[in-house]
């Protein structure tokens, strides 16, 4: 019987050791929850950070199967950049040249989670 109480009272003074080295919180004593709500200026600040600047994505592009500089989804409508394959002078947003070395940037098409689309056009490249 003196075990076990002894076996408590050990228990029960470990217990008080802990909770005296911790630092007293001022935090849960009377604080009220903190509610966050964004608004639609907030939400189009996190989205546009998301995605890159697809204005800036032209020149030299070498289509890869891995580590690639972006993700890219091809869509019919709703893009986020129309692209026209040129054979020289990729000069503007929108113009991308095919090569196998020496790239600006390195392209790899996928169907879910890309970084931005694109839609491939004829004439009028760049941001829609």
């Amino acid at each position: 019987m003196r075990k076990i109480i002894l076996f408590f009272v050990v228990l029960f003074v470990s217990n008080l050791l802990l909770i005296a080295q911790t630092k007293p919180s001022d935090k849960f004593l009377g604080e009220k929850p903190e509610y966050y709500f964004l608004s639609s200026e907030s939400l189009r600040e996190i989205e546009t950070r998301e995605k890159p600047d697809v204005t800036k994505i032209y020149g030299k592009i070498k289509i890869v199967d891995s580590f690639p500089d972006y993700k890219v989804k091809i869509v019919t409508s709703f893009a986020d950049l129309h692209v026209k394959m040129v054979s020289s002078f990729p000069d503007g947003p929108g113009k991308w040249q095919i090569v196998e070395s020496f790239p600006d940037f390195k392209i790899q098409f996928v169907d879910s989670f890309p970084d931005f689309t694109i839609k491939f056009v004829e004439s009028f490249p760049g941001k829609p």
